[in-house]
């Protein structure tokens, strides 16, 4: 089956970081699932077979045809990730703007504590430290996540990682997760890497602020 998702990959034209994303699973996962050393779960079958149009039988077998219809290349093809040879990113302190859907709003007059320059990035708004250990062992906290903001959840790539503040009783909360479809009406169902974090589907309302992870900076600490 591992050879059969690295067809399918090749297929869509999809680089092991894209579709790692699309799962919900790191890169290094997928390798090992692309080369036999590890097993492919139910829940990502079910990705590839409800959101990307896999032929079950096919998946299992290798027999009939790879997809039941056409796959959707939309969320690829209205990416804008071509690099750019050298960017200034403004990163803030979330503390010092009151939060992200303040930051979001007045980002023009926000502040920057700081700047990141990196060659070859995909454009980016703005950056942030990250806090919790949700998406662990991708993400730990104090590591910084690069960042472009979404105006509109239509806009969503469903599987990608987003930066996200969602409204819990009146009060903000930040995370960043994966963001996928969830079976409830007006619903999306956010993922965590780590695999003690359940899966939680929340009402698309309560999205006051998203952003999709560009890219993230790992922050050791020597002592």
């Amino acid at each position: 089956m591992g050879g059969r998702v690295k067809l399918i990959r090749k297929e869509l034209k999809m680089t092991q970081e894209q579709l790692a994303q699309r799962l919900g699973i790191g890169k290094a996962a997928l390798s090992m699932i692309e080369t036999g050393k590890c097993g492919l779960s139910a829940r990502n079958q079910n990705i590839l077979v409800q959101e990307l149009n896999v032929n079950p039988d096919w998946l299992e077998t290798g027999k009939g045809q790879m997809f039941n219809a056409e796959p959707d290349y939309t969320a690829f093809r209205l990416r804008s990730d071509n690099s750019l040879p050298m960017q200034s990113v403004p990163l803030y302190s979330v503390e010092g703007t009151a939060g992200l859907v303040p930051l979001f709003a007045k980002q023009e007059e926000a502040k920057p504590i700081n700047f990141i320059h990196i060659p070859n990035l995909p454009k980016c708004d703005g950056a942030i430290y990250v806090s919790g250990d949700s998406m662990y062992p991708l993400l730990k906290s104090g590591d910084i996540v690069l960042y472009k903001q979404l105006h509109n959840l239509e806009d969503i790539f469903w599987g990608d990682m987003y930066l996200l503040s969602i409204d819990l009783d009146g009060e903000e909360y930040i995370t960043v997760k994966y963001i996928q479809k969830s079976d409830r009406e007006g619903y999306v169902r956010l993922v965590s890497q780590n695999p003690h974090h359940a899966d939680k589907d929340i009402e698309i309302s309560r999205i006051r602020a998203l952003a999709l992870v560009k890219a993230s900076i790992r922050m050791n600490s020597i002592r």
